[in-house]
């Protein structure tokens, strides 16, 4: 039998301790790292269930960057734009990866050039376990000019058979139409021009070297004598064989928080939109089940 005179504070305790555990249980999955390298196991399951299955795949390469900013800027800058994105809506961020498309700067050193097939293999391979993994909408978010025919063709090439998950693309660079930001003339804000100059600023400033900015040319060489709409494969090389395209020289700090802060911004609303999807899953399912039954769609 109990004692009347101990009960209320056994009441209280229980309380107490219940408030304590949901509270922390609170906190822990308020403080979750957004990098999924950066998780515990243990917390995984909270983490894909904070970001509703919502996971971001930040995708760079490596290549040079005129003569003055590091090989891997591009993982750099999108990690960081995808980093902060995920801290305004919380999504899971994927480790680095470059395992993009960039023949066009196999002569120069460092580059590291993945054939076409393991690109969509790795590329393939890394959505499955992903979405194995609970991410079953996954964002690839481009870093890299080189990749923006291959992403869309990824996604396109998911529609091959059946998935229990959607592949998304978005952009993961956003210049800043802010007012105080400096206007830069295009021919000067090409790669590793301006704004990817200003954006490393930001992200790694111990990177970057100004005083070798104007050791080589960004200049457009203009080798090509081709009518607008044909494109060759060696189109890149043959108006920037330095692998510059532009002048860094008037980068500033202040342009690369002002443009990461507007690709943060559209990352997370960019997640917030892919959280409320409710229709491309069961649109995919829906084509699936027609794909395999072609003659009886309705004409």
């Amino acid at each position: 039998m109990s004692n009347p005179l101990t009960a209320p504070f056994s009441r209280l305790a229980l309380r107490l301790a219940f408030g304590l555990a949901t509270a922390g249980a609170a906190w822990a999955q308020a403080s979750l790292p957004v990098r999924w390298d950066e998780l515990l196991a243990t917390d995984f399951p909270a983490a894909i269930q904070k970001a509703q299955g919502t996971c971001l795949l930040p995708i760079g390469v490596i290549e040079k960057h005129g003569p003055h900013l590091p090989l891997g800027t591009d993982v750099i800058n999108v990690r960081q734009a995808a980093i902060r994105g995920a801290e305004l809506e919380y999504a899971i961020v994927f480790p680095e990866y470059y395992f993009g498309q960039i023949f066009e700067a196999r002569h120069q050193p460092g580059t590291v050039a993945y054939s076409a097939r393991l690109q969509l293999e790795v590329l393939q391979e890394t959505a499955d376990e992903m979405a194995r993994n609970g991410c079953k909408k996954v964002i690839l978010v481009n870093g890299h000019g080189g990749n923006s025919h291959l992403l869309p063709y990824f996604a396109q090439s998911q529609l091959d058979r059946q998935r229990d998950y959607v592949v998304y693309v978005c952009s993961g660079g956003v210049r800043s139409t802010a007012p105080e930001r400096t206007r830069t003339p295009p021919a000067a804000d090409g790669h590793a021009g301006v704004s990817e100059t200003s954006r490393v600023m930001v992200s790694r400033p111990e990177l970057v070297r100004m005083d070798r900015a104007e050791s080589q040319s960004g200049a457009d060489l203009k080798r090509q004598d081709l009518p607008q709409g044909v494109f060759t494969g060696i189109f890149w090389y043959s108006r920037f064989p330095e692998h510059y395209a532009g002048d860094a020289s008037g980068a500033q700090r202040l342009i690369g928080e002002l443009d990461l802060k507007a690709s943060a911004d559209n990352i997370a609303s960019v997640i917030r939109s892919v959280k409320a999807d409710r229709v491309s899953l069961r649109l995919q399912n829906e084509f699936q089940e027609k794909a395999r039954r072609p003659l009886e769609t309705k004409q």
